[in-house]
């Protein structure tokens, strides 16, 4: 299981082929990872493969963490991408 600085649930990014953006919540995100990748996890990101990781956070909690992906999903694509850049995450 991938945790973030121990937190059990995750917010993450991921830009498709297409250069659209997927955001989502887990609490293994290795897992779901794999699951995107196999065009399994989501029909949205089914036919929008290959997928690239380009965001994750730490949530102190489920509930957090679909509060966060409730508020990202409402922004604009600009808007989402500044605040991809803002937090810094670095894809590894």
């Amino acid at each position: 299981m991938t945790k973030a600085a121990g937190a059990e649930w995750l917010l993450y990014v991921l830009r498709c082929r297409d250069r659209t953006l997927y955001t989502g919540i887990t609490n293994d995100l290795e897992r779901r990872l794999l699951l995107h990748r196999k065009g399994v996890a989501a029909r949205y990101t089914r036919g929008r493969l290959p997928v690239k990781l380009v965001h994750q956070e730490p949530c102190r909690s489920r509930s957090d963490a679909l509060k966060k992906e409730h508020a990202l999903k409402k922004l604009k694509r600009e808007e989402k991408e500044v605040y991809i850049k803002r937090h810094g995450y670095k894809n590894r």
